[in-house]
């Protein structure tokens, strides 16, 4: 049986919450809440789950915005991501003023994930993948159960995360897509931060920064 995930752009800048529900249980994680919080309710509701925790990929304003209000609001812990982000999360008043945007407050993580970690929503096991580059602290969640990641801003239908932000480095987002992502596997479908979802297979075959030709490599 597959498992209801739901995607659910928020911001300014479309960016992917991912809603993802155990189909045993019920229990439902909140994957980098970054705003419109009104709408993510609407969206847990249609689910018709229990939620038990919120997520995160890395510590960027779009991504997580809306974390501390949601947490409070449904009583449940924040987890995640690699603690190396979380002057990023500390940052968040700052972000947001430089953004233009209302005020965010900064906060704590419940836990901070580790590469090699595993994260449960009911009996759905999401290993942790840390993937530095986009963010030092970024990672990847993965359940091989049912082929699926959500990768935030490391890799993007045709594209791949920015690397001009402070502490970013272009090489390690490059190997943390290729030596760790492309690895598990072409049939694994994924979500990423902003955009379509699509495979590692087909980004390895089309992505013109990371794909198997832009890498020197034939398939």
């Amino acid at each position: 049986m597959d498992f209801p995930f739901s995607v659910v752009p928020v911001t300014a800048y479309q960016q992917n919450c991912t809603l993802v529900k155990c189909p045993k249980t019920g229990d439902i994680a909140i994957i980098d809440p970054g705003g419109d919080l009104d709408r993510i309710q609407q969206s847990i509701e249609e689910l018709d789950g229990n939620p038990q925790k919120i997520l995160l990929t890395h510590g960027h304003l779009d991504h997580v915005g809306g974390t501390l209000p949601l947490s409070e609001l449904l009583e449940i812990p924040i987890i995640g991501p690699h603690r190396d982000d979380d002057f990023w999360i500390q940052q968040l008043p700052a972000q947001a003023q430089m953004m233009g945007l209302p005020p965010v407050q900064n906060f704590e993580s419940s836990q901070w994930l580790q590469d090699g970690d595993q994260i449960f929503v009911g009996e759905l096991c999401f290993d942790v993948i840390h993937c530095p580059g986009h963010t030092p602290g970024h990672i990847v969640l993965f359940c091989a159960e049912h082929r699926w990641a959500q990768v935030g801003d490391v890799l993007f239908q045709g594209s791949i995360g920015r690397t001009d932000f402070p502490k970013s480095n272009h090489q390690q987002l490059i190997s943390s897509i290729r030596d760790k992502l492309f690895r598990l596997g072409d049939d694994i479908r994924f979500v990423p931060g902003h955009g379509p979802m699509s495979t590692f297979g087909q980004e390895r075959l089309t992505n013109p920064y990371v794909g198997d030709h832009a890498a020197g490599h034939s398939r």
